[in-house]
């Protein structure tokens, strides 16, 4: 049998651990991974609530290809948070229904 002893996934190194707020609490990640791995890391496994059957939805396909992840990010919806890279100071908010972006007054 013969041993991997050179690939990406073996040499990866967590960036600097930030904080950042989901639904109002502070909670911390490393810089760069994924929005929904810091989540997962920290026990939160619902990430939104369906439109019409209001059914919770998180982690499914980790890729970018389907809705489960989508999260209220820094007052955007439907961000997929899979595939986002978290920031400190971010602020992660479960997402209800569509997700509306608010408006601005100027």
């Amino acid at each position: 049998m013969q041993l991997i002893n050179q690939h990406p996934v073996l040499a990866y190194s967590h960036g600097a651990k930030v904080k950042f707020t989901f639904d109002g609490s502070e909670l911390e990640g490393f810089e760069g991974e994924p929005i929904a791995m810091a989540l997962h890391a920290n026990g939160v496994h619902v990430y939104r609530v369906t439109p019409e059957m209001k059914r919770p939805r998180g982690f499914f396909c980790a890729i970018g290809k389907c809705s489960s992840c989508f999260m209220v990010v820094d007052g955007v919806p439907n961000v997929r948070t899979c595939i986002t890279p978290l920031k400190a100071g971010m602020k992660i908010e479960t997402q209800h229904g569509k997700g509306a972006v608010p408006m601005e007054v100027a």
